[in-house]
């Protein structure tokens, strides 16, 4: 038979018991959740996996981008016979294209020399008067280069071709479908070809 002392004992150490216990499972919890989140830790992959059907994230800034260097340009530039050209030839050409009546007005050199004036292609505006003069005050004046090309269908685009015979001759752009001047064709002019030219880079 248990003792009214022996009683009183259990009775004033149950509390602390519990306590105890209580105590331990905390720490047994927080041990747990430490342990579980170190795990979760190291399962996650290095790369956040994105769920399918989201686009992915773009890594270009088109804010932070910047444009290839001019010197880039040039050195990816087109180029014909062996020349590396100016690029900004093919904006001149695309200038005249947008100038260009559909018949001719008698002021062939004069387009050429603004379309190529606007696009950069020359620092000042050429100064000769007729047509057939554009060749060779584009070498001496604007640093172009005649190309040994004779075939005016096989000129570069943005090239000028420059045309003799009868009068003042005759001067237009090479375009991606035909030849602009003050006036759009299909074909080349039919007087004689006294050169193809373009700037190189």
């Amino acid at each position: 038979m248990i003792s009214r002392r022996a009683i009183l004992l259990l009775f004033l150490l149950l509390p602390l018991t519990t306590q105890a216990a209580t105590t331990t499972h905390k720490k047994r919890t927080h041990s747990q959740e430490a342990t579980d989140a170190a795990a979760a830790k190291l399962s996650k992959p290095a790369v956040e996996v994105i769920p399918q059907g989201d686009p992915a994230p773009s890594l270009y800034d088109k804010g932070s981008a910047e444009k290839l260097n001019s010197w880039l340009t040039s050195w990816f530039g087109p180029k014909a016979d062996g020349v590396r050209y100016d690029t900004r030839m093919i904006h001149a050409a695309q200038i005249a294209e947008e100038r260009a009546r559909h018949h001719s007005i008698r002021s062939c050199w004069r387009y050429v020399k603004q379309a190529l004036l606007e696009a950069n292609v020359v620092d000042t505006y050429p100064q000769t008067s007729l047509a057939k003069q554009a060749g060779d005050e584009l070498i001496k004046r604007h640093g172009f280069r005649k190309l040994s090309i004779n075939d005016p269908f096989k000129a570069p685009i943005g090239s000028v071709l420059v045309y003799g015979g009868r009068g003042a001759g005759h001067v237009e752009i090479r375009t991606k479908d035909g030849f602009v001047s003050d006036f759009e064709s299909r074909t080349p002019s039919k007087r004689p070809l006294l050169g193809i030219f373009v700037k190189p880079t």
